[in-house]
Protein backbone atom coordinates (compact mmCIF):
# COMPACT_ATOMS: atom_id res chain seq x y z
CA UNK A 1 0.00 0.00 0.00
CA UNK A 2 1.46 3.37 -0.99
CA UNK A 3 1.42 6.47 1.25
CA UNK A 4 -1.53 8.12 -0.53
CA UNK A 5 -3.65 4.98 -0.23
CA UNK A 6 -2.77 4.71 3.46
CA UNK A 7 -3.84 8.30 4.08
CA UNK A 8 -7.12 7.80 2.23
CA UNK A 9 -7.84 4.62 4.15
CA UNK A 10 -7.01 6.31 7.44
CA UNK A 11 -9.34 9.22 6.60
CA UNK A 12 -12.13 6.84 5.63
CA UNK A 13 -11.69 4.94 8.90
CA UNK A 14 -11.82 8.18 10.91
CA UNK A 15 -14.95 9.30 9.05
CA UNK A 16 -16.58 5.96 9.80
CA UNK A 17 -15.85 6.37 13.51
CA UNK A 18 -17.51 9.80 13.46
CA UNK A 19 -20.46 8.51 11.48
CA UNK A 20 -21.00 5.79 14.07
CA UNK A 21 -21.25 8.39 16.88
CA UNK A 22 -24.35 8.94 18.97
CA UNK A 23 -26.56 11.83 17.91
CA UNK A 24 -27.99 13.43 14.79
CA UNK A 25 -26.91 15.42 11.75
CA UNK A 26 -30.32 16.32 10.33
CA UNK A 27 -31.91 18.22 13.24
CA UNK A 28 -32.40 22.02 13.35
CA UNK A 29 -29.62 24.34 14.50
CA UNK A 30 -30.27 25.60 18.03
CA UNK A 31 -31.03 29.33 18.07
CA UNK A 32 -27.96 31.34 19.03
CA UNK A 33 -25.62 28.34 18.78
CA UNK A 34 -23.58 26.65 16.08
CA UNK A 35 -24.75 23.17 17.10
CA UNK A 36 -27.72 21.16 15.96
CA UNK A 37 -30.20 19.69 18.45
CA UNK A 38 -28.57 16.48 19.80
CA UNK A 39 -25.59 17.16 17.51
CA UNK A 40 -23.41 14.06 17.40
CA UNK A 41 -20.31 16.18 16.73
CA UNK A 42 -20.80 18.34 19.85
CA UNK A 43 -18.09 17.61 22.45
CA UNK A 44 -19.33 15.84 25.56
CA UNK A 45 -18.60 17.38 28.97
CA UNK A 46 -15.50 16.23 30.86
CA UNK A 47 -15.99 13.90 33.81
CA UNK A 48 -15.28 15.17 37.33
CA UNK A 49 -15.58 13.34 40.65
CA UNK A 50 -18.04 15.04 43.04
CA UNK A 51 -17.30 15.47 46.72
CA UNK A 52 -18.82 13.26 49.41
CA UNK A 53 -22.46 13.93 50.33
CA UNK A 54 -24.68 13.14 53.29
CA UNK A 55 -26.44 9.79 53.12
CA UNK A 56 -29.88 11.40 53.13
CA UNK A 57 -29.08 14.59 51.27
CA UNK A 58 -30.13 18.15 52.01
CA UNK A 59 -33.07 18.62 54.35
CA UNK A 60 -35.73 21.22 53.40
CA UNK A 61 -35.59 24.74 54.84
CA UNK A 62 -38.50 26.08 56.85
CA UNK A 63 -40.10 27.93 53.91
CA UNK A 64 -40.02 24.97 51.51
CA UNK A 65 -42.96 22.98 50.21
CA UNK A 66 -42.16 19.29 50.58
CA UNK A 67 -43.17 17.41 47.42
CA UNK A 68 -41.98 13.96 48.48
CA UNK A 69 -40.69 12.84 51.87
CA UNK A 70 -41.04 9.10 51.39
CA UNK A 71 -44.54 8.79 52.78
CA UNK A 72 -47.05 9.61 50.05
CA UNK A 73 -47.76 10.87 46.53
CA UNK A 74 -50.38 13.36 47.71
CA UNK A 75 -48.59 16.26 46.00
CA UNK A 76 -48.63 14.55 42.59
CA UNK A 77 -51.06 13.57 39.85
CA UNK A 78 -50.65 11.54 36.66
CA UNK A 79 -50.09 13.39 33.37
CA UNK A 80 -52.80 11.20 31.91
CA UNK A 81 -55.23 12.21 34.66
CA UNK A 82 -56.06 10.68 38.02
CA UNK A 83 -53.72 9.63 40.82
CA UNK A 84 -49.96 9.36 40.30
CA UNK A 85 -48.90 5.75 39.78
CA UNK A 86 -45.20 5.85 40.65
CA UNK A 87 -44.31 3.22 43.27
CA UNK A 88 -43.20 3.95 46.83
CA UNK A 89 -40.82 1.23 48.02
CA UNK A 90 -39.23 1.64 51.47
CA UNK A 91 -39.70 5.40 51.30
CA UNK A 92 -38.20 5.67 47.80
CA UNK A 93 -40.14 6.79 44.73
CA UNK A 94 -39.75 4.47 41.73
CA UNK A 95 -40.70 5.54 38.21
CA UNK A 96 -43.57 3.40 36.89
CA UNK A 97 -47.04 3.78 35.44
CA UNK A 98 -46.65 6.99 33.43
CA UNK A 99 -45.24 10.48 33.93
CA UNK A 100 -46.46 12.62 36.83
CA UNK A 101 -46.57 16.29 37.81
CA UNK A 102 -47.39 18.34 40.88
CA UNK A 103 -50.99 19.26 41.58
CA UNK A 104 -49.75 22.73 42.56
CA UNK A 105 -48.25 25.31 40.20
CA UNK A 106 -45.06 27.22 40.95
CA UNK A 107 -43.29 30.25 39.51
CA UNK A 108 -39.64 31.19 39.97
CA UNK A 109 -38.34 28.46 42.26
CA UNK A 110 -35.48 26.64 43.91
CA UNK A 111 -35.96 22.88 43.59
CA UNK A 112 -34.02 20.17 45.39
CA UNK A 113 -34.35 16.60 44.15
CA UNK A 114 -32.32 13.42 44.58
CA UNK A 115 -32.28 10.53 42.12
CA UNK A 116 -30.48 7.29 41.35
CA UNK A 117 -30.24 5.25 38.18
CA UNK A 118 -30.98 1.51 38.42
CA UNK A 119 -28.07 -0.43 39.93
CA UNK A 120 -28.58 -3.12 37.30
CA UNK A 121 -27.35 -1.52 34.09
CA UNK A 122 -29.53 -2.15 31.05
CA UNK A 123 -29.46 -0.45 27.68
CA UNK A 124 -27.22 2.35 26.49
CA UNK A 125 -27.30 5.99 25.39
CA UNK A 126 -30.80 7.43 25.96
CA UNK A 127 -32.18 3.99 26.84
CA UNK A 128 -30.25 3.74 30.10
CA UNK A 129 -31.57 5.19 33.37
CA UNK A 130 -33.58 7.84 31.53
CA UNK A 131 -36.08 10.18 33.20
CA UNK A 132 -36.37 13.94 33.50
CA UNK A 133 -37.34 16.85 35.74
CA UNK A 134 -39.76 19.23 34.02
CA UNK A 135 -40.64 22.81 34.87
CA UNK A 136 -43.95 24.18 33.62
CA UNK A 137 -44.47 21.22 31.26
CA UNK A 138 -41.95 22.49 28.70
CA UNK A 139 -38.48 22.82 30.22
CA UNK A 140 -36.55 19.63 31.01
CA UNK A 141 -33.43 19.02 33.06
CA UNK A 142 -32.34 15.60 31.89
CA UNK A 143 -32.02 12.62 34.23
CA UNK A 144 -29.84 9.87 32.75
CA UNK A 145 -27.32 7.26 33.77
CA UNK A 146 -24.34 9.10 32.25
CA UNK A 147 -21.74 6.97 34.02
CA UNK A 148 -19.51 5.54 31.27
CA UNK A 149 -22.47 5.88 28.91
CA UNK A 150 -21.91 7.45 25.49
CA UNK A 151 -24.75 9.68 24.26
CA UNK A 152 -25.18 13.07 22.60
CA UNK A 153 -23.88 16.05 24.60
CA UNK A 154 -27.20 17.85 25.13
CA UNK A 155 -28.78 14.64 26.41
CA UNK A 156 -26.32 14.04 29.27
CA UNK A 157 -27.49 13.94 32.88
CA UNK A 158 -28.34 17.52 33.98
CA UNK A 159 -28.42 18.84 30.39
CA UNK A 160 -31.02 21.44 29.51
CA UNK A 161 -32.35 18.86 27.13
CA UNK A 162 -31.69 19.50 23.47
CA UNK A 163 -30.11 22.89 24.17
CA UNK A 164 -27.19 23.03 26.60
CA UNK A 165 -24.92 20.22 27.85
CA UNK A 166 -23.68 20.51 31.43
CA UNK A 167 -20.27 22.13 31.87
CA UNK A 168 -18.96 18.88 33.37
CA UNK A 169 -20.27 15.40 34.16
CA UNK A 170 -20.17 14.68 37.95
CA UNK A 171 -22.62 11.76 37.86
CA UNK A 172 -22.26 8.92 40.36
CA UNK A 173 -22.26 5.22 39.66
CA UNK A 174 -25.54 3.42 38.92
CA UNK A 175 -27.39 2.75 42.16
CA UNK A 176 -25.75 5.67 44.00
CA UNK A 177 -27.68 8.83 44.86
CA UNK A 178 -27.28 12.04 42.87
CA UNK A 179 -28.67 15.45 43.76
CA UNK A 180 -29.90 18.38 41.71
CA UNK A 181 -30.31 21.86 43.15
CA UNK A 182 -32.05 23.87 40.45
CA UNK A 183 -32.89 27.56 40.32
CA UNK A 184 -35.53 28.12 37.66
CA UNK A 185 -36.51 31.59 36.44
CA UNK A 186 -39.61 31.47 34.27
CA UNK A 187 -39.88 33.42 31.00
CA UNK A 188 -42.05 36.53 31.08
CA UNK A 189 -44.45 37.86 28.45
CA UNK A 190 -46.29 41.15 28.01
CA UNK A 191 -50.05 41.50 27.61
CA UNK A 192 -49.73 40.90 23.86
CA UNK A 193 -47.86 37.63 24.38
CA UNK A 194 -44.46 39.06 23.42
CA UNK A 195 -41.45 37.62 25.24
CA UNK A 196 -39.97 40.25 27.57
CA UNK A 197 -37.51 37.99 29.44
CA UNK A 198 -36.36 34.49 28.53
CA UNK A 199 -36.15 31.70 31.06
CA UNK A 200 -32.92 31.02 32.94
CA UNK A 201 -31.70 27.93 34.76
CA UNK A 202 -28.91 27.38 37.28
CA UNK A 203 -28.08 23.79 38.23
CA UNK A 204 -25.82 22.31 40.90
CA UNK A 205 -25.30 18.60 40.23
CA UNK A 206 -23.87 16.75 43.23
CA UNK A 207 -22.69 20.13 44.51
CA UNK A 208 -20.98 21.03 41.22
CA UNK A 209 -22.24 24.00 39.20
CA UNK A 210 -23.05 22.66 35.72
CA UNK A 211 -25.24 25.57 34.50
CA UNK A 212 -24.71 29.15 35.63
CA UNK A 213 -27.91 31.08 34.88
CA UNK A 214 -28.04 29.56 31.42
CA UNK A 215 -30.59 31.09 29.08
CA UNK A 216 -33.27 28.79 27.72
CA UNK A 217 -33.86 29.07 23.97
CA UNK A 218 -37.50 28.04 24.35
CA UNK A 219 -39.14 24.73 25.23
CA UNK A 220 -36.83 21.69 25.37
CA UNK A 221 -38.02 18.96 23.02
CA UNK A 222 -36.55 15.95 21.22
CA UNK A 223 -34.95 16.67 17.82
CA UNK A 224 -36.65 20.06 17.41
CA UNK A 225 -36.17 23.66 18.46
CA UNK A 226 -39.47 25.34 19.28
CA UNK A 227 -40.16 29.03 19.97
CA UNK A 228 -41.49 30.26 23.28
CA UNK A 229 -45.23 30.20 23.71
CA UNK A 230 -46.89 32.75 26.02
CA UNK A 231 -48.08 31.55 29.42
CA UNK A 232 -48.49 32.89 32.95
CA UNK A 233 -44.97 32.06 34.20
CA UNK A 234 -46.37 29.49 36.59
CA UNK A 235 -46.72 25.76 36.14
CA UNK A 236 -46.18 22.32 37.67
CA UNK A 237 -43.04 20.32 38.35
CA UNK A 238 -42.98 17.05 36.41
CA UNK A 239 -41.15 13.73 36.60
CA UNK A 240 -40.87 11.74 33.40
CA UNK A 241 -41.53 8.03 32.93
CA UNK A 242 -39.17 7.07 30.10
CA UNK A 243 -39.52 3.35 30.72
CA UNK A 244 -36.63 3.01 33.18
CA UNK A 245 -37.10 2.36 36.95
CA UNK A 246 -35.25 5.48 38.12
CA UNK A 247 -35.58 6.29 41.85
CA UNK A 248 -36.31 9.63 43.51
CA UNK A 249 -36.30 10.88 47.10
CA UNK A 250 -36.20 14.06 49.18
CA UNK A 251 -37.98 16.48 46.82
CA UNK A 252 -38.75 20.00 47.98
CA UNK A 253 -39.27 23.42 46.44
CA UNK A 254 -39.30 27.02 47.61
CA UNK A 255 -40.30 30.28 45.89
CA UNK A 256 -37.65 32.83 44.95
CA UNK A 257 -37.58 36.32 43.58
CA UNK A 258 -40.37 38.66 42.60
CA UNK A 259 -42.26 36.30 40.30
CA UNK A 260 -43.33 33.32 42.37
Amino acid sequence: MNAVSAILLSSLFAATLVADGVGYTNTPVIRGQKWRVHDKFRPTPPVVTPGATFSHGAQPPSDATVLFDGSSLNAWVADSGGPAKFKIVNGILEVAGGSIHTAQDFGDSQLHIEWSAPSEVKGDSQGRGNSGVFFHNDFEIQVLDSYNNVTYADGQASALYGQWPPLVNPVKKPGEWNSYDIVFEAPHFDSDGKLTKPGFVTVFFNGVCVHNRKELNGPTHHQVTDPYKPYSGRGPIGLQDHGNPVHYRNIWIRPIGQYN
